[in-house]
């Protein structure tokens, strides 16, 4: 066994974080993560307050373990879905989110015993978290899927354990045991994996656009900027082709359809919306048209991830699902991954004692 703060924090039996990713982190994805002995997060991002409330009632029953919660602070029906973490403190370990939440949002988790591990892929944003109360910080270096930044996990999770003084996570290209090796040897306490996570038997991508990922080399994995104005990693398609040749009203029009579309789905208003995106630009360093894409882009994975159209929606992922060829399920990928990690940490202290 490796015992991590992480560990220690979260209750988990392994150093290892499965992330909230949206469409993906549903309750038979985090509880089978969490029985497999690692920690999970349930994708609230995604939902309206109803459906958090539904959601996590289903993850209760699913797993005797505790879980954390993902947020976003400024999603339609954000403070109605902290209401529901709270309510559930007895089980809710921890919550993730990005920039958006302020310090008494933050001070409301910690009252309530609810670790706050915010996930961050710059040195300032991690020092920012510090300072507002959090916990602990997940670093996503550039190889991370979705959006993602130009600096890799070799360079900026050395700068942030240099930085902070709080337990740090490794996030970005990790996907083995080897990783989790390296990355406990950097100083983290552990490692946060999203594609790996996604590509196991219990996630409920359908099929087929599970078979997207498994086909997919590192040749077929590119960072785009057009879904939203900002970088992002994502599977090379046609959905994504199509994009990449769309010009500034191209975006604009992908932006308001996307707009109406989770207007549909979520029962939100227009100014609900509106202020979900002026939230967006006035905290998150967005213009109002990036605000508008990135609220709506979730609709676009949904289409893979949810309906199976590989071809017509998106698929993000990290640089590693370029060599992931399998689909194991969420405990045989735990053993394999403490097994590899404990041989190569052996193997390392072996090394230090040779003459």
């Amino acid at each position: 066994m490796i015992c991590t703060p992480l560990t220690e924090a979260l209750g988990c039996r392994v150093p290892v974080i499965q992330t909230a990713m949206g469409w993906v982190a549903t309750p038979e994805l985090v509880a089978a993560s969490s029985n497999a002995g690692a920690f999970g997060f349930l994708a609230c991002a995604v939902m309206t307050p109803a459906e958090a409330r539904e959601e996590v009632a289903r993850l209760r029953d699913l797993t005797p373990h505790n879980f954390g919660i993902n947020f976003h602070s400024f999603q339609p029906g954000a403070a109605e879905i902290v209401e529901v973490i709270l309510a559930n403190r007895d089980r809710v370990r921890a919550v993730s989110f990005g920039r958006g939440p302020d310090a008494k949002m933050i001070a409301r988790f910690k009252d309530a015993g609810i670790l706050c591990i915010p996930t961050v892929g710059a040195v300032k944003h991690a020092e920012k978290m510090v300072q507002l109360g959090c916990d602990m910080v997940v670093v996503q270096g550039g190889e991370g899927g979705g959006h993602t930044g130009s600096v890799p996990s070799t360079v900026l999770l050395p700068q942030v354990l240099d930085a902070v003084n709080v337990p740090v996570v490794a996030a970005g290209g990790f996907g083995d045991g080897r990783g989790l090796a390296a990355a406990l040897a950097y100083g983290a306490c552990g490692i946060a994996m999203g594609t790996r996570f996604l590509m196991t038997a219990e996630s409920p991508v359908p099929a087929s656009t599970k078979g997207r990922y498994v086909k997919a080399g590192t040749n077929d994995i590119v960072v785009t900027t057009k879904v939203d104005g900002i970088p992002q990693r994502m599977i090379l398609n046609p959905a994504l082709a199509r994009i990449e040749q769309s010009g500034r009203i191209g975006m604009w029009l992908r932006a308001v359809e996307a707009g109406l579309a989770m207007k549909r789905q979520t029962g939100a208003s227009f100014i609900d919306l509106y202020h979900a995106a002026k939230g967006m630009t006035s905290h998150g360093g967005l213009s109002l048209m990036q605000a508008m894409m990135a609220a709506a882009a979730p609709m676009m994975i949904q289409r893979a991830v949810v309906d199976g159209a590989d071809a017509d929606g998106l698929m993000a992922t990290g640089v590693v699902g370029g060599r992931l060829a399998d689909l194991p399920t969420c405990a045989a990928l735990i053993d394999s991954i403490m097994t590899e990690a404990e041989a190569r940490l052996t193997a390392l202290r072996g090394l230090g004692t040779q003459e």
